[in-house]
């Protein structure tokens, strides 16, 4: 926890007080906008939220007490507070302290500038330190001196819209835009999937989108396999049902996540609902990973599928080509660049992705 806050109502302070850490944990997002809600306050866009106490490492954030801020503005400072090593802290509090920051987003457009590799190889550190210390132009502050650089305040955030910022790992991002906005516009909602329903909704209240048919998503990162979102139509894509699929996906093993691509090239969904059901009956499928010839997959079915007590003082008698090609002659399989994918169920993939269900399927598989 990177900061606790007490915030209130401040036309009603006899609602009382709700304690929140911030960071908001994920699992913890809907309760604290609950707590908040009872007290009338938590607008996603609106500053409704008094601060009456906050503890925190950074102390230079005391001075925002009996301030009235917005939550997701400070949620989205702390983010990026809790990603600071000792000396940008220190940089930051000392640098808040000699400009007198006090809002939050001043303190969340408070950050230093950046210089090239080879710049910073030819820098002579000493000399700009004697230079910065005979020029007398420090500043004293509790978090230690500051010296003015002569750079100024870069606006990063424009009271609305927040920056693209990684604060954890995530399974894709998705930058939201209005069609009635340009293509290249800056008025960007970035969404970091898996997410809390409620965090995607307050998110695009933020950037004023309302009607789902009147907004253009744009995959920008993911590190789920690109079989499936190759195939999606993202013009055509809800946000809950590929939030859905994420949350699915992000539980599956590094394997799991081969063998769901490999299916996704047999299966091609193209719907998000499709590609998650086909995520939920993964084991209705067989699959042989990096094999790419018959004999590879003989070798695989022989060797490592637990469906054979294989003796390698026997090896030079298998005929792995021979096995490999009679078992895909015998079933529904083919060649990924994953591996190769064999369908084992007694309906077809088509009924399987629409959410069909039977009682006959043959469950297991070599995964």
């Amino acid at each position: 926890m990177m900061i606790q806050a007490v915030l209130s109502n401040p036309s009603h302070p006899e609602y009382g007080v709700a304690t929140i850490p911030f960071p908001i944990p994920h699992d913890q997002y809907a309760h604290c906008m609950e707590l908040l809600g009872a007290l009338e306050i938590g607008d996603a866009v609106k500053a409704d939220c008094k601060v009456t106490k906050i503890d925190s490492f950074y102390t230079v954030l005391k001075r925002t007490e009996t301030l009235t801020v917005n939550v997701e503005e400070l949620n989205y400072l702390a983010k990026r507070l809790d990603s600071f090593d000792t000396g940008e802290a220190a940089q930051f509090q000392a640098m808040a302290h000699k400009l007198e920051l006090f809002e939050l987003k001043d303190l969340m457009n408070l950050h230093g500038g950046s210089a090239s590799v080879d710049e910073l190889n030819t820098l002579d550190g000493k000399k700009i330190a004697r230079q910065l210390i005979e020029s007398g132009s420090g500043t004293i502050t509790p978090y230690g001196v500051v010296y003015d650089n002569g750079m100024k305040l870069e606006q990063i955030y424009d009271g609305r819209f927040f920056p693209c910022y990684y604060y954890e790992p995530n399974a894709i991002t998705i930058a939201v835009t209005a069609k009635s906005e340009p293509e290249d516009t800056e008025h960007i909602t970035w969404l970091f999937l898996p997410m809390v329903q409620e965090e995607i909704d307050r998110a695009l209240l933020r950037g004023g989108i309302t009607d789902p048919s009147e907004i253009r998503l744009s995959l920008e990162d993911s590190w789920l396999p690109h079989e499936v979102f190759d195939l999606l139509n993202m013009d055509h894509v809800d946000i809950s049902e590929l939030n859905a699929l994420v949350q699915a996906l992000d539980e599956f093993s590094d394997m799991s996540i081969r063998k769901y691509a490999a299916a996704a090239v047999m299966a091609r969904p193209h719907t998000t609902e499709q590609a998650k059901h086909l995520a939920e009956n993964l084991d209705l499928f067989d699959f042989a990973p990096s094999a790419s010839t018959p004999e590879d997959y003989g070798k695989y079915m022989i060797r490592q599928s637990g469906h054979f007590d294989y003796d390698e003082n026997l090896d030079a008698f298998y005929d792995y080509e021979k096995y490999g090609t009679e078992r895909m002659n015998e079933e529904d399989g083919m060649f990924t660049d994953r591996g190769y994918i064999a369908y084992k169920g007694y309906i077809s993939m088509e009924e399987v992705m629409n959410g069909s269900q039977s009682s006959h399927m043959e469950m297991g598989g070599m995964m």
